[in-house]
C-alpha cells in the first residue's frame, strides 16, 4: 500500500506535467523507479504499461479540446512505433546492471535538456516535413530504451522548428498512446519468447505500476489547468532539476556512496 500511494503521487505529478507540456511522464517515473533499485528494462516496461492507460486518457482529453493535428499524427506515429519496438528489443538484450549507468546518464541529459530549454526562445518557422521521420524514430527508440524521451525529443524538436505549441503537445500526447502500446507488446513478446531473461521480477513491482496508472489517469484531465496555472518555463526548470537530482542519487547508489 505504501508503494501504491507513493507511485500514485509520482504518477499524478508526472502526468500533470506531461499533459501540459507533452513530456516528462516517462522520464520522471523511470527515474524514480530506478532510484528504488528497479532494473532499466523492468522500469521501462512498468512505465509503458502504465502509459497505455495514461496516454489514452490524455489523448482523449486533447481530442476533446481539439488539440490534435491528425495529419501530423499519422506521419509521426509509424516512425515512433518503429523506433520504440527497436528500443525495447535492444534494452531486453542486455543485463540490467550493465545498462543502468547508461540509462541514468541519458535521463540526466534529458533533465539538463529540459532545464536549458526553459531559457530558449522558440522560433516561428514552418515545420520541415523531413524532420518528422527522424524525430519520431529517435524519440520512440529513446523512449523505450531509456524509459522516457518521446516527449522531450519530439516536442522539443517540433517546437524548435516552429510548430504551434497547442497542436504539438496535443498531437505528441495522442501519438504516444500508439508508441506505448507497441513498446508494451514488444516487451510481452520478448518475455514470451524467452528473449528477456530478467523479466521474472517484474511482478514484484505490480503495486508501483498500479499506482502510476491511477495517479496518471486522475491527473490527465487536469493538463489544461496546469498549463494555465504554472508557467511553462517554471515547470520545465522544476522537472529538469528533479530528474537531474534523482539521476545524481542513482549514480551515488551505483558507486556505493548511498
Amino acid at each position: 500500500m505504501t508503494d501504491f500511494i507513493l507511485f500514485a503521487i509520482v504518477g499524478f505529478l508526472a502526468q500533470a506535467v506531461d499533459g501540459a507540456l507533452g513530456m516528462a511522464y516517462g522520464a520522471i517515473s523511470s527515474t524514480v523507479l530506478l532510484s528504488f533499485g528497479v532494473p532499466p528494462a523492468q522500469a521501462s516496461a512498468a512505465v509503458h504499461a502504465a502509459e497505455v492507460f495514461t496516454t489514452a486518457a490524455s489523448g482523449t482529453a486533447h481530442h476533446y479540446h481539439r488539440n490534435i493535428d491528425w495529419k501530423l499524427f499519422w506521419r509521426l506515429a509509424p516512425f515512433g512505433i518503429l523506433g520504440g519496438c527497436l528500443g525495447a528489443f535492444v534494452l531486453t538484450s542486455f543485463d540490467g546492471d550493465m545498462v543502468k549507468p547508461y540509462v541514468t546518464t541519458y535521463l540526466a541529459v534529458i533533465g539538463l535538456w529540459l532545464f536549458l530549454r526553459s531559457f530558449r526562445k522558440i522560433p516561428s518557422n514552418p515545420v520541415p516535413t523531413r524532420l518528422v521521420a527522424p524525430l519520431g524514430t529517435v524519440g520512440g527508440f529513446l523512449d523505450a530504451a531509456g524509459g522516457g524521451g518521446w516527449g522531450p525529443m519530439v516536442v522539443t524538436g517540433l517546437l524548435g522548428a516552429g510548430a504551434p505549441p497547442r497542436y504539438v503537445i496535443g498531437t505528441v500526447n495522442a501519438a504516444e498512446f500508439l508508441i506505448t502500446l507497441a513498446v508494451s507488446v514488444t516487451f510481452i513478446v520478448a518475455l514470451v519468447t524467452g528473449h528477456w531473461q530478467e523479466a521474472g521480477a517484474l511482478s514484484t513491482h505490480a503495486s508501483s505500476v498500479l499506482g502510476l496508472i491511477v495517479g496518471g489517469i486522475v491527473a490527465a484531465p487536469l493538463a489544461g489547468w496546469v498549463l494555465k496555472a504554472i508557467a511553462e518555463r517554471t515547470l520545465l526548470r522544476l522537472v529538469g532539476c528533479l530528474i537531474m537530482l534523482l539521476a545524481l542519487f542513482q549514480t551515488a547508489q551505483q558507486l556505493g556512496f548511498v
